[in-house]
């Protein structure tokens, strides 16, 4: 009978199991999983895994329709700074262009806005809005960071939502999307 505290196979109980001396077990949870898998079925990949490479140009992509940004988020990790968007139903139209300075035009005004940094990249997702459902914060600030000094929002008008990213340098980066939730993610290589 397979209950909370033991780990069960489809039809049968697992047997007990007991760690002999200076070997190491697989862990509960995965022992589990690959029991419970059917035959023919892909075993889960490891996020991050089938990423797209690193190229030095700029990109585009995303599908037809309007979204909502929910959330926005900006991370170091190991190999690269992370930038990402995160819609309700599905990633909008996108491009994402490379510039020489992190100069941008701000919203309706069309003011100029300096970002931290000596590069820039413009992120701008067509049919989008957050302005009713993304209440989060609007400048990001990481000067510590080896690529992303900086993220802005420059612009949530007229279905155009645009994102000013302050690099320390020129970067290579990638772009590409996630669903469950629905996210637009761009990475730059670091040193």
């Amino acid at each position: 009978m397979c209950t909370l505290l033991t780990a069960c196979s489809i039809g049968t109980a697992a047997p007990p199991t007991t760690p002999v001396a200076g070997t190491t077990s697989t862990p509960p949870q995965a022992a589990s999983a690959a029991r419970i898998t059917p035959p023919g079925v892909p075993v889960p990949t490891a996020p991050g895994s089938n990423l797209p490479a690193f190229k030095c140009a700029d990109a585009s992509g995303g599908a037809a329709g309007a979204a909502n940004v929910i959330d926005v988020r900006v991370a170091e990790q190991t190999g690269y700074d992370r930038f990402v968007i995160q819609f309700d139903n599905k990633v909008p139209s996108y491009t994402v262009k490379r510039q020489a300075k992190p100069v941008f035009k701000s919203g309706g005004s069309g003011q100029p806005v300096t970002l931290l940094g000596s590069a820039g990249v413009l992120v701008q997702v067509h049919s989008a809005t957050g302005a009713a459902t993304y209440t989060g914060a609007t400048d990001f600030k990481h000067a510590e960071f080896l690529i992303v000094n900086e993220a802005q929002l420059a612009e949530d008008f007229e279905g155009y939502v645009s994102w000013g990213l302050g690099l320390s340098k020129p970067a290579c980066m990638r772009a590409f999307t996630l669903s469950n939730p629905p996210r637009l993610v761009i990475d730059f290589k670091t040193p």
